[in-house]
């Protein structure tokens, strides 16, 4: 999966239905939902998006996810999927 994937726009976490993140990482791809800190595998090219696939990740993931998704700055309001 790439960031420019149309499948992205509608992607919706299985939770709280609100956006993914696309996290391009070694071994596999993953979708994050920041507003409840969950992982979302992406194996194979197909996103696990049921609510047992997800993982908690701990503050200082998130943390550093945050920093991630923001391009460096993890207080940047409006993130974009």
């Amino acid at each position: 999966m790439n960031p420019d994937d149309p499948l992205l726009k509608i992607l919706a976490c299985p939770l709280d239905k609100g956006p993914l993140h696309l996290l391009v990482q070694e071994p596999e791809d993953a979708l994050y939902n920041p507003r409840l800190q969950r992982r979302y595998p992406i194996v194979d090219g197909i996103p696990q998006l049921l609510p047992s696939s997800g993982e908690q990740v701990t503050e200082d993931e998130h943390e550093e996810l945050l920093l991630r998704i923001s391009g460096g700055d993890p207080q940047t309001p409006g993130m974009t999927p």
